[in-house]
């Protein structure tokens, strides 16, 4: 992508209204702009962001056994109060009349609706286990909306349900998906620590929150220093070995970890010397909840000795909207954003530092080319501008690498290519150049 061509419409100040780090970040590397409170649009460079952590939600969902579906953001009132929820549920969620007198609402969760799917097509145990997920907008309409995408009152989520006919193969359910949890996030170059968690509105009797650890999180976290060594981003799992997946969670459960909330100072089961006090943000949560909705709902199978039986649910939230935020809060610095390679809009950066030189302007548009043909997403600064600026630019927007094209360089035949995690640079041919991020 030409960035003279591209829509990214950066502030060099930080905005008033931004109060952490990933909103201001968001607002001045021209990815987000608000509509109203807590509404935004995703301008180009913060859409694609936001479609890469999706598709890696998706993959690790499809991998676990789950199967996509795609559920209306409006759902009738009728279904929540066959749950019991509609009055329940308070005044976040955002209730509508249509032209005909009828109730419906925005939808906040869905539970009532994939119940509703399931009970209509779903009469015998044969169909189970069963595991439905959807990635979809959702409205709370928060008092307080702040944060930016951290705390919004419209936001991308990932839910997924799960049914089964026993306790027994519920946890399976929820086991599959505490792995893929893990999974997920370190493939964004996250490290997310399970957390046991209340189950709030949801209901239910276990639920885990997926915290990742920020100098700015919202709450306050305590672990075992030994999730720090933690290596999730190499996991192999067999899903359909329960045994092996199982291990997996009985390791990493029997590792403390707490929210202040749950945390009881002098009783944490690990020694003082090697218990750590962190700041954190939760990305997702999961949780087993029974048959709180198929009761209610009539979501019934038979059983091979006969009559039916309420099946066994669990939930499992991401947020994914949220997530872009949260990535953010845990990899910058005072130049701007560093995107993991994983969910980058581009992988590399090339910067003409002197757009009038015939030399330049040739290196830079035979490197663009070749990374463009070899499938790397590539970003080219070819405006007429500073070069501290354009240096500045890629900086904020946090691009993995950089290469930098000037003609001090070039009269020795070399480009500078830099690590924006790191800030390291190195001097290589251009072809040097090409070969690393082609190979």
């Amino acid at each position: 992508m030409r960035l003279s061509a591209y829509f990214l419409p950066t502030l060099r100040e930080n905005p008033k209204e931004a109060q952490i780090v990933s909103h201001r970040l968001m607002l001045r590397a021209g990815m987000i702009q608000q509509s109203s409170a807590g509404i935004y649009s995703w301008l180009p460079l913060g859409y694609k962001v936001l479609r890469k952590i999706e598709q890696i939600v998706r993959e690790e969902q499809d991998a676990a056994g789950a199967q996509e579906v795609l559920m209306p953001t409006i759902q009738s009132a009728d279904l929540w109060r066959e749950s019991g929820r509609y009055d329940d549920y308070g005044k976040e969620m955002l209730r509508i009349e249509d032209r005909h007198g009828r109730d419906m609402l925005y939808g906040p969760t869905n539970e009532e609706l994939i119940t509703d799917i399931f009970r209509s097509h779903v009469r015998s145990y044969k169909a189970l286990p069963l595991m439905l997920y959807h990635i979809q907008w959702k409205f709370r309409d928060e008092v307080r909306p702040r944060f930016g995408v951290m705390r919004g009152r419209e936001f991308l989520m990932k839910d997924n349900y799960s049914f089964d006919t026993t306790y027994e193969g519920a946890v399976d359910a929820y086991n599959k998906m505490f792995v893929a949890y893990l999974k997920t996030y370190a493939r964004m170059g996250l490290s997310a620590i399970p957390m046991k968690a209340d189950t709030g509105p949801i209901g239910g009797d276990l639920s885990h929150e997926f915290i990742v650890l920020a100098d700015t999180g919202e709450s306050g976290v305590f672990y075992d220093k030994a999730w720090e060594s933690q290596d999730f981003a190499n996991m192999n799992v067999n899903y359909a070995d329960m045994d092996e997946v199982n291990a997996i969670v009985e390791r990493y459960t029997s590792l403390y970890a707490a929210t202040d909330e749950k945390h009881v100072p002098g009783e944490a089961p690990v020694p003082e010397a090697n218990l750590k006090e962190r700041r954190g943000i939760e990305v997702g949560q999961i949780f087993y909840f029974g048959t709180k909705y198929s009761e209610p709902l009539g979501a019934v199978v038979s059983t091979p000795e006969g009559g039916d039986v309420p099946v066994h649910m669990g939930s499992y939230g991401v947020g994914v909207s949220r997530l872009v935020g949260a990535i953010i809060e845990a990899s910058h610095d005072d130049r701007g954003i560093i995107w993991p390679e994983q969910v980058a809009p581009f992988t590399v950066g090339i910067a003409n530092l002197k757009t009038d030189d015939e030399g330049c302007t040739a290196v830079c548009e035979d490197l663009y080319a070749k990374l463009s043909a070899a499938g790397i997403e590539t970003l080219i600064d070819d405006r007429d501008e500073r070069p501290g600026a354009k240096m500045a630019n890629l900086d904020l927007i946090g691009v993995p690498w950089q290469v930098l094209v000037g003609p001090r360089g070039l009269k020795s035949g070399v480009v500078e290519v830099k690590n924006r995690k790191s800030g390291a640079v190195e001097e290589m041919t251009p072809e040097a150049a090409l070969n690393r991020f082609a190979s």
